[in-house]
């Protein structure tokens, strides 16, 4: 028999190998050393600044309180590890948890389902005295007798296999996080709106219009990039609003938008049918190579650019986010975008109005003098990352927008089009 030690080596071995880590290094490199300590029963004595020395290669002079990638990254491992037993691991003799709270892995044993008992008919004692004799039963009724016995016993079988693999993925589902006022303040237009809420998720870039050497990461970008992004806005906004939606950019109508909120999640470059929706005039502009500021305040530099020229998986990476809350199409409803040109720039933008450290950073910066915030603004955010994984966001500059009265026909929408939404008058 192996040893329960050993046992619990190969089922990290088995998660480390799985497709829900095979795309994150960081996930693995954190994985295994908290596996490592867990086994050596040194986990319980972990601190967050320890683990930011040791896995992440923070300085001595780096300070929890002032950035949280170790509690993003925890988090996320957390998730990974719910969608590994979701999925590939629903049928593995151990699971392995990391409950919230510490940095300790449990190791639990999965209960096996008891075995169908069998029918304890020769077991019986005999009746005292002699019973009447019965008719012999016909072949035919003790063959469906048989097959109702077999039906009976498997029924029986798969409902107690069913009912151990439901609860297994209850277990493991993650919890949704803490809502905190500041998650409130940051979605309340779009979770207070009884309009129905379309997550956009972009595609390649339309009509050749990004560069032919960024053709290559766009395609990365809206197709990896937009699908995690999306994944995690599912998670969040699941648990909070009913009438959620996803679809993809080159299929939203122009009628979809007008009757919706919609949350673009994706680079806008390329897409002028996109980027003439909102009737803004932007403060920022996201470029193939990073976001331009249109009006420079003292200080500020007027292009933004992203640094990603990598050479192998160690190296990070530097991008720029831009988060956009605009009003929606003529006025109606709202438009939330999530734009980057990497994958990391994407979820990192994301990950900004979910995570409730970074939510409570963000509102810190967005607030007015009078303690409000405004209604529609403009964020850049720059974005380290490792692996394509966000592992520092950082705030750059804000502007509150003001909304302009131009003309449809200015936006990107002819006469003919306006006449349309107007009911033909």
């Amino acid at each position: 028999m192996v040893p329960e030690l050993d046992q619990h080596k190969i089922q990290i071995q088995r998660i480390v190998a799985s497709k829900a880590f095979k795309t994150s290094e960081v996930h693995r490199n954190l994985f295994n050393y908290l596996a490592e300590k867990s086994l050596a029963g040194e986990a319980h004595n972990l601190k967050e600044y320890t683990v930011g020395l040791d896995v992440f290669g923070k300085p001595a002079s780096y300070d929890p309180r002032q950035e949280s990638v170790v509690r993003m990254h925890v988090g996320r491992l957390r998730q990974k590890l719910a969608e590994y037993y979701r999925t590939e691991g629903v049928d593995d003799p151990i699971i392995v948890d990391l409950p919230k709270g510490g940095f300790a892995l449990t190791f639990e044993s999965r209960p096996l389902p008891p075995p169908v008992q069998a029918a304890a008919v020769d077991s019986m004692p005999l009746p005292a005295s002699p019973v009447p004799m019965r008719r012999a039963f016909s072949a035919r009724e003790l063959a469906l007798a048989a097959l109702l016995l077999l039906a009976v016993a498997v029924a029986g079988y798969f409902g107690m296999r069913l009912s151990t693999v439901q609860k297994t993925r209850t277990a493991a589902a993650p919890a949704p996080g803490p809502w905190t006022p500041d998650l409130q303040a940051l979605w309340a237009p779009l979770l207070s709106s009884d309009r129905p809420l379309m997550v956009t998720l972009a595609t390649g870039a339309s009509n050749g219009a990004a560069p032919p050497s960024t053709a290559t990461n766009a395609s990365t970008v809206t197709g990896v990039g937009t699908a995690n992004a999306a994944f995690l806005l599912g998670q969040f906004l699941g648990q909070r609003k009913h009438n959620v939606f996803p679809i993809r950019s080159d299929v939203l109508s122009m009628g979809e938008i007008a009757m919706g909120d919609v949350i673009f999640v994706g680079p806008t470059v390329g897409k002028p049918q996109i980027q003439a929706i909102p009737p803004v005039d932007p403060a920022f502009v996201l470029t193939p190579e990073g976001v331009r500021n249109v009006k420079p305040e003292p200080g500020e530099a007027a292009f933004m650019a992203d640094a990603t020229g990598k050479k192998d998986s160690q190296d990070s990476e530097e991008s720029h986010a831009l988060i956009s809350s605009l009003p929606g199409l003529y006025g109606n409803g709202s438009i939330l975008y999530f734009e980057g040109n990497q994958i990391a720039s994407v979820m990192g933008a994301v990950q900004a109005m979910t995570d409730p450290d970074l939510a409570s950073q963000l509102v810190a910066r967005l607030k007015r003098p009078d303690g409000t915030l405004p209604r529609y603004y403009q964020v850049v955010l720059k974005v380290k990352a490792m692996d394509e994984t966000p592992v520092d966001i950082s705030y750059v500059a804000h502007r509150e927008l003001t909304i302009s009265k131009r003309p449809l026909s200015a936006r990107g929408v002819d006469k003919g089009e306006e006449t349309t939404r107007n009911g033909g008058h």
